[in-house]
């Protein structure tokens, strides 16, 4: 079937600096958290690291040729501030800076508008050796390094991005043990949430005072959207989306958010004019989509199958339950209606920021293997890529025609991208 999708809507791919560069320890660039993490042996796949990844460093121009070659509207990059900003108080990384200049004039030689993401997981360990996300003047250390950035790169970028999925950057690292720095600290994660909403609203600003309104300004977040018992859907979206929504689109966190977080966290770290700092106006919100959950109480006889308890800070007693349907070589569940009902819900609750799905595709075994035709010619089949993302597609255009104001649509990823737990 033949899709119409409004003019003017993008369609994009997307990357991450530490998944696809490589050139760790190359022009300038310090260590940041991520190769502390992965250089720790038993905490990635196979003790795999980011330190070569798939080179765009190097083959930064071949890729952008593959994009050409694609058709993409936009291209989502992340720029890494270890590269930018090495030292703590010396001087700027030029070389660094340079290399993003580059690839983001060879992008707009080809037509492709990029859109850069100015934080992307790889904190640099220097900020890591001072607690991190943990230590509020991280948030302004973030603040300088996007001002530098949009000083360098100006308007050239069509869209900024201050953070990719601060819920990873707080609950799975600091909350958790599964991403960079591991620190399983459970609702001790709680400050990392903030001062990186903090950092959302001090960056805003830092790129404002740059580009003005000629570069559009946006944020992504990974959403969460789950089925099932009423009472832990609601549970689980304060803990990971109204957590970072009400602040960042309307000023407050939810009262419902410190009633169930009450006994494990006393917030005595919003300080006065926090909120007026984090409620900046953006242009567009990225929504980041592969799979959506089932969720119950703990102990409600109707769900006995429960696969363990939600790690969560906040929500210990919500219970995952087994996905049915279909599942992705990862286990990851097929949902295009979850996505649909996920941008009906953003849409219908914040009707005055325009929407993108920033991130959406499938990791399928094999998919990219080459296989040689009868005659000689060489193709790639990779149907079940294929039937996943014409389903969402399908399902966004279906949100479009109910009434979203869906910008844009950008596929993870161009390249075989290291994963933040191995490849």
């Amino acid at each position: 079937m033949t899709m119409t999708f409004p003019e003017g809507f993008q369609f994009g791919t997307a990357t991450a600096s530490y998944q696809i560069e490589g050139g760790a320890t190359e022009g300038g660039r310090a260590p940041s958290i991520w190769d502390t993490f992965s250089h720790t042996p038993g905490k990635t796949v196979n003790g795999d690291t980011g330190d070569v990844a798939c080179d765009s460093y190097h083959l930064w121009q071949k890729d952008i040729d593959l994009l050409a070659d694609l058709g993409v509207d936009s291209y989502r990059l992340s720029v890494a501030m270890p590269r930018v900003m090495p030292t703590e108080d010396g001087p700027v990384n030029e070389e660094g800076l340079d290399y993003y200049e580059r690839v983001v004039d060879a992008l707009l030689d080809k037509g492709i508008k990029p859109t850069v993401t100015l934080y992307h997981w790889d904190l640099p360990q220097y900020l890591g050796d001072g607690n991190g996300w943990l230590n509020r003047d991280t948030a302004y250390k973030l603040a300088d390094y996007a001002r530098i950035v949009a000083h360098r790169l100006g308007d050239r970028v069509e869209t900024y991005t201050t953070l990719n999925e601060p819920w990873c950057s707080s609950y799975l690292s600091y909350g958790a043990t599964e991403h960079a720095p591991g620190l399983g600290l459970g609702p001790g994660a709680f400050p990392a949430v903030h001062h990186l909403n903090l950092a959302h609203g001090l960056m805003a600003q830092a790129v404002r005072s740059e580009v003005g309104d000629r570069s559009q300004l946006s944020v992504t977040l990974n959403l969460q959207f789950n089925r099932g018992d009423a009472d832990a859907v609601h549970r689980l979206d304060l803990i990971g989306n109204r957590v970072w929504l009400d602040p960042m689109l309307r000023g407050y966190y939810p009262n419902e958010l410190f009633a169930i977080t009450k006994g494990i966290c006393d917030w005595e770290f919003v300080k006065d004019g926090d909120l007026e700092q984090i409620h900046q106006p953006l242009d567009v919100l990225g929504i980041n989509y592969y799979s959506s959950g089932l969720v119950t109480m703990s102990g409600r006889p109707q769900f006995p199958q429960s696969t363990g308890p939600s790690t969560a800070p906040g929500a210990s007693d919500v219970d995952w339950l087994p996905t049915p349907g279909e599942h992705t070589d990862m286990g990851w569940n097929i949902d295009p209606k979850g996505l649909y009902d996920l941008l009906m819900r953003v849409h219908n609750d914040y009707p005055e920021i325009p929407l993108m799905v920033t991130e959406n595709g499938i990791a399928v075994e094999g998919g990219d293997r080459v296989v040689t035709e009868a005659d000689g010619t060489k193709a790639v089949h990779d149907p079940k890529r294929i039937d996943y993302l014409k389903r969402h597609f399908e399902a966004a255009l279906k949100a479009i025609e109910d009434g979203v104001d869906l910008r844009g649509y950008f596929v993870w990823s161009i390249a075989p991208a290291a994963k933040q737990s191995g490849y």
